[in-house]
């Protein structure tokens, strides 16, 4: 998986909200009432209306979380880390000390799943040097600014429709969707271009990466 650019519903031509291939709701075997039942549990809980830089934060940590390749079905408050390994994000519920062999220079933090169903990161050692996990997490980081910079508002270029990712990584960018949408309704935050957002982001991703 390229590291270099959060994938959104405008990947496959430019355009927010467009080109994704149609695909059955359970690519991966689920039932139609498994996928039901997966949908409604991964409905937000406790979304709140948020200032913009919290919402720029929270999108940016939970799109680099899902760009990851994880099998399972993450739950809330539990730990998971995310790891940059061989050019590719990895999110895995074994800790870095708990590999056979050494894992700490590919770490890159301690992602928790919220019940609004956003996500956060506690960054690693590695985030403060010039590794290589900061610089993927830079290059995502330049990625997303430039998803921004469009004069479609921001509920349009939410990935709702992530038809390219795997099952539960689709589920969880569907459900971080409707978080976002929902804490800007709260927030008088719609109808806002996502350029006109983009002007909240900081200098560089670190001020945007927090613990819980």
């Amino acid at each position: 998986m390229d590291d270099t650019k959060p994938r959104t519903a405008a990947d496959e031509t430019g355009e927010p909200g467009k080109g994704v291939s149609p695909r059955p709701a359970n690519p991966d075997g689920k039932s139609a009432n498994g996928f039901l039942l997966d949908w409604y549990a991964s409905a937000p809980r406790g979304v709140v209306a948020k200032p913009r830089r919290q919402v720029l934060a929270e999108l940016f940590t939970s799109l680099l979380v899902l760009s990851a390749k994880f099998g399972y079905k993450p739950a809330v408050a539990v730990p998971n880390y995310l790891y940059f390994v061989d050019g590719e994000w990895s999110l895995s519920l074994i800790a870095p000390d708990e590999w056979h062999e050494d894992r700490g220079e590919c770490f890159a933090g301690t992602c928790l799943l919220q019940a609004d169903r956003t996500w956060t990161i506690a960054p690693s050692e590695q985030m403060s040097a010039d590794t290589a996990v900061a610089r993927a997490v830079a290059r995502f980081y330049v990625a997303f600014a430039g998803m921004l910079d469009t004069d479609a508002v921001l509920e349009d270029i939410l990935p709702f429709h992530a038809g390219h990712l795997a099952y539960y990584q689709r589920l969880n960018a569907n459900a971080l969707s409707r978080s976002v949408r929902a804490a800007a309704t709260l927030g008088g935050q719609l109808a806002i271009p996502a350029r006109e957002w983009r002007l909240a982001l900081p200098d560089d991703a670190r001020p945007l990466l927090r613990g819980p």
